[in-house]
């Protein structure tokens, strides 16, 4: 599975980007996919995954002014973050697994596919 993340920008607080991850190759509704992002010098964070095309879950940084969706048809899921702060600056990155289970969402190292990322800013 390849995966493409775009959408990043660099825009002032307050504002909303939708960010895409595009994937190719696979049986893509059957793969969890998962958002993370990744600030100069810290650890990539959770930020949002889509449990097998069944469920969402979000990190708590996020929740409630962001949506996570997928189009199995064109393989691409999608989140949007709302009412950006300038601690939402970092890169982001998608991934993908097949193996995943509930417990393991939020760890980086379960997932077993990564796209390039996306630089996002935010302003004050």
């Amino acid at each position: 599975v390849q995966l493409q993340a775009s959408g990043g920008g660099q825009v002032q607080a307050g504002a909303s980007l939708r960010l895409s991850c595009a994937a190719s190759g696979g049986t893509f509704n059957r793969y969890t996919v998962g958002w993370f992002r990744q600030a100069p010098g810290m650890e990539r964070e959770f930020v949002a995954a889509s449990f097998r095309s069944v469920t969402t879950y979000y990190a708590d940084s996020v929740k409630g002014r962001s949506a996570l969706s997928r189009d199995n048809a064109k393989n691409t899921v999608y989140l949007q973050i709302n009412s950006l702060k300038p601690e939402d600056t970092a890169v982001y990155y998608c991934g993908a697994g097949s193996s995943l289970i509930t417990s393991t969402l939020a760890r980086a190292d379960a997932y077993t596919y990564w796209g390039q990322g996306t630089q996002v800013t935010v302003s004050s």
